[in-house]
């Protein structure tokens, strides 16, 4: 798992807003379990989902990065936040929905990692809730490795460098640089690399069918999942 030490507290400026993304994660949950009031969901970052979904559900969060866990705290007074690895996490409690998305779940670069992602979702789930995770698929990620780096300009004259590098066998390196100005002609270079996997639609869902009653995967942007997805959503009902 990535630790995120360096680029935390740069996360936020360069992702963008999560508004959109927050709003069909709810449109999810609203489809698929309309009477749900408790949301966990693991690999949080800075919080910027739960905050989205908050004046709706009781939610809580889970991150393995103390840096990304410091700036949730501070935009999420009063939400339970627990570092623990996604993984491994057992917090004793159940939720009527558990999230792990905007990729998260790539940064896991071997598959018996995602199954143990699927069962400790499992575990945290209440009878009939539902597990909803999203991935980048294989061509997405293809599709970035196969292009040059893009610059990013944010805040007071930032730059952030993404470059994706494939390292074969569904493995890629992200490699984030961020210049930070710190005035005049002066710049510090923050340097980290996030590693992702990417697997079979067809070996994601046949797993998850071991473990939930039923799971559909959706395109936000077609009307079914076809080769050229590069964002799935699943929804696994427990």
């Amino acid at each position: 798992m990535p630790s995120y030490d360096v680029y935390a507290r740069f996360y936020d400026a360069t992702q963008g807003d999560r508004d959109e993304h927050a709003a069909y994660v709810r449109s999810l949950i609203e489809r698929h379990n309309p009477g749900a009031h408790t949301v966990l969901e693991l690999a949080c970052g800075t919080g910027s989902v739960l905050e989205r979904l908050r004046p709706r559900y009781e939610v809580t969060g889970v991150d393995l990065s103390q840096q990304m866990l410091d700036i949730a705290a501070r935009r999420l007074p009063g939400v339970p936040l627990h570092r623990a690895d996604m993984t491994a996490v057992d917090l004793g409690e159940t939720f009527d929905v558990v999230l792990c998305i905007y990729d998260s779940i790539n940064h896991l670069t071997a598959f018996g990692l995602w199954e143990a992602v699927f069962d400790r979702a499992r575990a945290h789930l209440e009878e009939g809730g539902v597990f909803i995770f999203d991935v980048n698929t294989e061509r997405k990620l293809a599709r970035f490795a196969g292009q040059p780096a893009w610059p990013h300009w944010f805040a007071d004259g930032n730059l952030c460098l993404i470059d994706v590098r494939d390292e074969g066998a569904g493995l890629f390196v992200w490699n984030l640089r961020v210049f930070e100005h710190l005035g005049a002609s002066r710049y510090v270079l923050h340097e980290e690399d996030i590693r992702e996997a990417a697997f079979p639609v067809d070996r994601i869902t046949a797993s998850l069918r071991t473990r939930y009653r039923r799971v559909r995967v959706v395109d936000a942007e077609r009307s079914r999942p076809t080769t050229r997805s590069e964002r799935l959503h699943f929804v696994c009902h427990g």
